[in-house]
């Protein structure tokens, strides 16, 4: 199988890529390190000699032995790091949130397919054992009928996190807490039970002293007919994410720890049969399941294996679609107080943007 030659495009966030990459060094090779400065490169690269520093993206996208750009910028700029790689030939990994509306999802949709080229959106926290476990039980049939489902993204940010001047703003985060922090747990939710039907929101600002929405309360109607809630605040204690399942053969439930909050995958896990399902069908089931790589190294493998031709289960362009145009249902229902169907119409003013002043 062929070994990718890896671009990270910034050492905020890219930082962890780097570390997982290393993880999967038989699949990826980091060729180049691009940031703002050789300090925060440096910093990251210690002694690995191997990998070459740049400050320029230009320049790197004219590397013709790079595969791969792996864009690890602030938001606002993921649109337009994503169209320059995938013009200048290159597959591309792009951090959450994709991009900042539908109609941009739409055009990166529309240049991947012109140019060849794959876009990868990153949903790391769908690798892990604790979902392998829940996809195996589902399989099984043990599960059944999907009931409802609670959802808890509870964490901390202040001063500190704010610090960076583009966080808080409309223009350099291009949303709150709907986009920055819950955006992983709505995705696991679609993952395991599928598309959504409908939901109402409620948006608030109640921690900090920025211009999004720290604090929320959603209602969510899935396809299928399962109810999901979901709770998200910026001002708790500390960091924990929650994930729960009722069905009608068992419950699943993460253990929210606060050691693991952005990696319910890696989380211990309780399953809990309802009669007339048994404890023993579900750990015989358990027991077939074998650890894999989490996190980014799990995706990255899913990656490799997408570009190498063998069966896979990448994040795709869809996933990250679906999950921006549950985004824009939920501002579109917090702004205008009601109930929003999804799919999200073209004639939606919010499918073009969703930020409050266009």
């Amino acid at each position: 199988m062929k070994k990718y030659q890896v671009a990270i495009i910034g050492t905020n966030i890219g930082a962890k890529h780097f570390e997982d990459f290393q993880k999967v060094s038989e699949r990826f090779n980091v060729h180049t390190l691009c940031g703002l400065t050789r300090e925060s490169i440096d910093k990251i690269l210690q002694s690995n000699r191997e990998t070459k520093v740049s400050l320029n993206f230009e320049d790197v996208l004219k590397v013709k032995e790079i595969d791969i750009i792996d864009i690890c910028l602030p938001p606002h700029l993921h649109f337009s790091g994503c169209k320059k790689a995938l013009e200048a030939g290159k597959h591309v990994i792009c951090e959450k949130p994709l991009v900042s509306s539908l109609k941009e999802v739409d055009e990166l949709e529309k240049i991947s397919k012109e140019t060849g080229k794959i876009i990868f959106p990153v949903f790391q926290y769908r690798y892990g054992l604790g979902f392998s476990k829940l996809k195996a039980l589902i399989k099984s049939g043990l599960a059944g009928k999907p009931l409802v489902a609670s959802l808890e993204t509870h964490w901390n940010r202040g001063k500190d996190y704010y610090s960076k001047p583009w966080r808080g703003t409309w223009k350099g985060e291009q949303g709150g807490a709907i986009l920055s922090h819950s955006i992983h747990i709505h995705d696991l939710v679609s993952m395991i039970l599928g598309p959504v039907s409908n939901v109402f929101a409620k948006l608030s600002t109640r921690v900090n002293d920025i211009e999004v929405e720290d604090c929320a309360a959603l209602s969510i109607e899935m396809e299928n007919g399962t109810l999901v809630t979901s709770s998200i605040t910026l001002g708790a204690a500390n960091d924990t994410s929650r994930l729960r399942f009722c069905f009608e053969g068992l419950t699943a439930e993460s253990a929210a720890s606060p050691e693991k909050p952005y990696s319910p995958a890696d989380d211990e896990w309780t399953f809990l049969p309802r009669a007339p399902i048994t404890q023993s069908q579900i750990e015989d089931i358990l027991s077939k399941v074998s650890q894999t790589k989490s996190w980014y190294a799990g995706m990255f493998g899913e990656i490799a294996n997408k570009l190498n031709g063998l069966p896979s289960d990448e994040v795709t362009l869809t996933d990250a679609r679906n999950s921006l145009e549950f985004v824009t249902a939920v501002y579109t229902s917090s702004r205008q107080n009601k109930i929003i169907e999804i799919p999200i119409d073209k004639e939606n003013k919010l499918y073009n943007s969703w930020l409050p002043y266009d």
